[in-house]
């Protein structure tokens, strides 16, 4: 057997760990689910010994049943759920039930947050403290849990508690570190401005490492309970949408990654710390050093074609629904449809805005209303693209993932709304693919990311703007934009109502 690198990839639901060797040849992969427990409308919450177990399961498989020896395994590395919450004692014991990033009950302390610091954190993280991050959280359990976060010593993220179990080291990479919104991004370090206004003690804090760093070989313990051997390195890791942009390429400022699941995310890498949008798209470091990311998330993107086919189409494949809007034409026959199904994040935070079909006619059919859908996700990702060009970014490529990279037409879609070429990946493993690629580079396989991307990141198909077709589709976008503005008012109102009358 040839010599690998382990990336293990924390989900909200599963782990997946990824045997990867020096070429990039993926030669195993294990996996496990763990569940996911909702006590409370709003509350998510996890054991972080599940994420242990679960792991290990998988290790143990690689060694026993894909047959890869412990000695041959150089480093692991990790990518992981962002933003959840991890305590432990003064014995690294954990306190209680980690919070999760789609745990949502920490509201009023995130407008505690917001009446205490307003703009000035902003300033000072990039980011607004929105409920899924790791700061509403701590304030949530030390106003609602006193005796816990009295106890408390330490805080981890998912991904660093685990790392923490198989080194007896603690620490936590800067990527996963933006995500706590407790970062200062332009001193890269923790916010002594921050925690002093919530009087939250910087020993809470971990050491900061660079995803690449080396963070202690496996200690003796884990070795014995998982079959690997202490000679194996860990390195920092990051959290999933930093090692998702590194295991899809986007490495350079002129790529931007467009990831379509139940939401939608448009990813672009930022060179520079100084950037801020304001709160509007989020903003985070990489897992490349010294170098950072932004995210614009769609709510419904996957979500609202899923709906669709569900409501209209259910007895139908999900590929043929998406293929019957080549029976339409460029902008649907005039149908336009705008994907705020259950809200909007970006370019508009409002949880009460809802979805539009403008423009039905009497010669409409049901394959208009697909091309509508599919046109209809991505002009929302155009609408983040704007803010970029707004600030004066240039980009050349868009990396498609997930679902919008599985139809043809629709990463066509994608390239005449973008107006630059679209890419899909040979090998879409994404985020553990990326963590398998910082051990490579930690172990020092590359001198860098951008040198084991060229190596590890295979891209498949190129599609081309077509001239035409991005004229009309600039006219369509422009119109789609007045939708927004036009149906607040109503589609609120409707919220409203519902809300009334259901209660």
């Amino acid at each position: 057997m040839t010599d690998c690198v382990l990336g293990v990839d924390l989900g909200t639901s599963s782990v997946k760990v990824t045997a990867v060797t020096k070429v990039g040849d993926i030669i195993a992969q294990e996996g496990m689910n763990f569940p996911l427990n909702q006590p409370k409308p709003g509350y998510a919450e996890q054991d972080p010994e599940d994420w242990v177990s679960a792991t290990t399961v998988s290790i143990v498989r690689l060694i026993l049943k894909d047959r890869i020896k412990p000695e041959d395994i150089k480093g692991i590395s990790y990518s992981g759920q962002m933003h959840g919450l991890v305590l432990l004692d003064k014995n690294h014991k954990v306190l209680c039930p980690a919070m999760l990033w789609n745990d949502t009950r920490s509201t009023k302390q995130r407008e505690e947050i917001m009446a205490k610091m307003g703009e000035r954190f902003v300033e000072i993280t990039h980011n607004k403290p929105l409920e899924g991050f790791t700061l509403p959280k701590l304030l949530w359990v030390k106003e609602n849990q006193p005796e816990i976060f009295k106890r408390a010593t330490t805080m981890l993220l998912p991904k660093d508690y685990l790392r923490f179990r198989m080194t007896g080291k603690l620490a936590i990479d800067y990527s996963d570190a933006t995500g706590t919104v407790m970062l200062d991004v332009n001193q890269q370090q923790w916010s002594k401005e921050i925690l002093d206004a919530f009087d939250i003690p910087e020993s809470l804090c971990p050491p900061l490492v660079r995803s690449i760093d080396e963070t202690g070989n496996v200690d003796e313990w884990y070795a014995e309970y998982s079959g690997l051997s202490t000679d194996t390195k860990t390195f920092g890791g990051g959290a999933d949408n930093a090692c998702g942009a590194v295991g899809a390429g986007i490495d350079g400022p002129t790529k931007v990654l467009s990831s379509i699941g139940t939401s939608g995310v448009i990813l672009k890498y930022e060179p520079k710390k100084e950037t801020n949008y304001g709160g509007v798209i989020q903003y985070e470091d990489h897992a490349i050093p010294d170098a950072y990311y932004s995210m614009g998330v769609t709510l419904a993107a996957g979500y609202s074609l899923s709906w669709f086919k569900k409501t209209f189409a259910n007895s139908e494949g999900f590929t043929d629904v998406v293929e019957s809007a080549g029976n339409s034409t460029v902008g649907a026959n005039g149908l336009l449809f705008a994907p705020y199904i259950v809200g909007e994040r970006a370019p508009y935070a409002d949880a009460d805005i809802r979805g539009s079909f403008i423009g039905i006619d009497g010669i409409h059919q049901r394959y208009d209303f697909v091309r509508a859908v599919l046109e209809g996700i991505i002009f929302s990702f155009r609408d983040i693209l704007d803010l970029y060009e707004g600030k004066g970014s240039q980009f050349d490529t868009v990396i498609s993932i997930g679902g919008g990279a599985k139809s043809p037409l629709w990463q066509q879609i994608q390239a005449n709304i973008f107006n630059v070429k679209v890419i899909s990946l040979q090998n879409e493993q994404g985020p553990g693919l990326g963590a398998a690629m910082l051990a490579a580079v930690g172990i020092g396989w590359y001198k860098d990311i951008s040198e084991c991307s060229k190596v590890f990141v295979q891209f498949k198909d190129v599609f081309l703007p077509e001239p035409e077709s991005v004229k009309k589709y600039q006219k369509l976008h422009e119109i789609y934009r007045k939708i927004y503005p036009s149906t607040k008012e109503i589609t609120h109102d409707l919220v409203d109502f519902r809300r009334e009358n259901n209660d």
